[in-house]
């Protein structure tokens, strides 16, 4: 038995490793050293772990799809490990609409744009699942979308970046350990943002 499955978004290959689109991917690897392991090919398109966190028996995943598809490996997993809940699902993505660096808990609610969110929302016919939401700004029009989040960035941005990782693997041992509204109250709070109701 599983008690939740974490999934890091973004596009294999080493091209895109470093670049905006792949912050998730990060978050999940770093997860993964956290517990002694390695994230490693398994089924259903997707490098694995299984692991323990925050006392959970969890599943640490990153797609092997593009973005655009990663709702077929989430889909595939959610049913091998039998998880009903959309709420044992945490997905870590890259978000246009949060300044750089900054990271959000969401629970449900809109896909604000983003493929691999659409994808898994198709593929489990629910929004329900939770996000944690990792910020890579507007790039400077709609244009330069795909160049704004499959480019490298700056060191002085990619530095951003790494605290952001960072703090976003902490939001999912949180999450973990004690729900996404603690895990809200405890991050979002530094912003002066009311905690959910």
């Amino acid at each position: 038995m599983v008690d939740a499955l974490v999934v890091g978004l973004g596009n294999p290959g080493r091209e895109y490793q470093r670049t905006r689109h792949n912050l998730g991917q990060e978050c999940v690897d770093l997860l993964a050293q956290r517990a002694g392991q390695r994230l490693k090919a398994g089924r259903d398109r997707a490098m694995v772990a299984e692991t323990r966190l925050a006392g959970k028996r969890v599943v640490l995943a990153f797609p092997l799809t593009y973005m655009n598809e990663s709702g077929q490996a989430v889909g595939a997993m959610m049913r091998r490990y039998r998880l009903t809940d959309p709420t044992q699902l945490i997905v870590v993505h890259d978000e246009l609409d949060l300044p750089p660096g900054q990271v959000r808990i969401k629970a449900g609610g809109g896909l604000a744009g983003n493929n691999g969110l659409r994808s898994i929302t198709q593929h489990l016919k629910t929004q329900d699942y939770v996000r944690v939401r990792i910020g890579i700004g507007k790039p400077r029009s709609k244009e330069h979308g795909a160049d704004h989040v499959l480019s490298r960035v700056s060191t002085s941005e990619r530095e951003r970046f790494d605290i952001a990782v960072v703090t976003a693997a902490d939001a999912v041992e949180v999450i973990l350990a004690e729900g996404p509204q603690a895990a809200m109250r405890r991050f979002h709070a530094t912003t002066g943002e009311p905690p959910p109701s």
